[in-house]
This record gives structure tokens, C-alpha cells and sequence, in this order.
């Protein structure tokens, strides 16, 4: 399994509502077996920069390909892109995560 974790800021305070509405389009998108958009809760002590992350989890590259090929996808990125400050983005296999012992 791959982890898509991608972590946003809006330009401005005006533009969150925007950024959160172009990112939710990704919710349509078939490919992934859990995606979600969240809205960071600010609560951390060292940092709080990030406004949203959009987390997802796909079977294999090719379903994460597969989603990033979506014309949504592209959709979401001309919605968000002009008004987006920030954006980080990591993907990881789940299988080669280092884990706390059980």
C-alpha cells in the first residue's frame, strides 16, 4: 500500500475556503481506497504553517498513477494552484515504514 500525504497553505485568509473547496474535488476521483481533506486544527506548539492535508491510501503506484491521471485531478490542481502559498507532498510504501515493535 502507498501513503500520499500532501500538505497545503492558502495565500490568504480569504483564499482558504477556496483551496478547501478545490481539494475536496479530489474526493471523486475512484482510485483510492481512503482519501480524505483535512483541515489542520493548529494546535502544535512548534508550527502551524499547514492549512489542509489531503491523505490518501492506494493499493500500488499504479492505482496512485491511476488517480493522478484523473481529469479531476488536474481540475483540482488549476482550482488551487493560482491561490495555494505552500504545498509538500510525500508518498511512501506502507511495507517498508519503519514501526514501533509490537
Amino acid at each position: 500500500m502507498i501513503r500520499h500525504i500532501v500538505f497545503f497553505t492558502a495565500r490568504s485568509e480569504d483564499d482558504r475556503q477556496a483551496v478547501l473547496s478545490g481539494l475536496s474535488l479530489l474526493t471523486e476521483i475512484p482510485h483510492a481506497a481512503r482519501l480524505e481533506i483535512g483541515i489542520n486544527e493548529k494546535t502544535d506548539q512548534l508550527g502551524n504553517e499547514v492549512d489542509f492535508v489531503v491523505y490518501g491510501e492506494f493499493e500500488d503506484e499504479a492505482a496512485l498513477a491511476a488517480y493522478k491521471a484523473h481529469p479531476v485531478y488536474q481540475q483540482s490542481i488549476e482550482r488551487v494552484r493560482p491561490i495555494r502559498e505552500m504545498r509538500f507532498a510525500a508518498d511512501y510504501d506502507v511495507e517498508k515504514a519503519v514501526r514501533r515493535p509490537i
